[in-house]
């Protein structure tokens, strides 16, 4: 059993060590239970519970919010279309998103899945200098699907 202090106060049967924490008006907590004797303390558990919660909060601040950002691209995208959403790609991954690609393939142009891989790996180039492959391209449905992340 450890004191308030967090002195050695010895090894107790658990109705004297309730008694001792009795006498100092706080609470007997066990605090590593896989212990030969379990190890107890006598603290205040309210204010002990209210400082871990603030300390999770605190962790949870500093903790990095990364979202998946979904783009939709077809294999008979146009260049300026293709570029447009090449830009939108690379600012989400700069700002330190996933961002999943999506080519979805509509009626018989799923038998010519050959030209949505070649957009595809000409879309990883292009993203090269700020992103790396998460998810490698592969077939879910009729879509292509691709994710990528930041480099951050």
């Amino acid at each position: 059993m450890i004191g308030p202090e967090g002195e050695q106060l010895g090894i107790f049967p658990r109705d004297l060590a309730l008694k001792k924490a009795e006498e100092y008006v706080l609470d007997l907590v066990e605090v590593a239970p896989q212990g030969d004797p379990p190890v107890c303390r006598i603290m205040d558990f309210a204010k002990y519970k209210y400082e871990q919660e603030k300390r999770e909060r605190e962790a949870k601040k500093h903790q990095k919010h990364v979202q998946l950002k979904e783009i939709r691209i077809s294999p008979r995208i146009g260049i300026h279309d293709y570029q447009v959403k090449l830009k939108h790609i690379q600012e989400f991954l700069e700002k330190g998103h996933k961002v999943k690609i999506r080519m979805f393939f509509r009626g018989r142009e799923v038998a010519h899945q050959d030209i949505g891989r070649k957009l595809i790996d000409k879309l990883v180039v292009d993203t090269a200098k700020v992103a790396k492959i998460d998810k490698d391209p592969h077939m879910l449905g009729r879509a292509l699907i691709l994710i990528l992340r930041s480099l951050k």
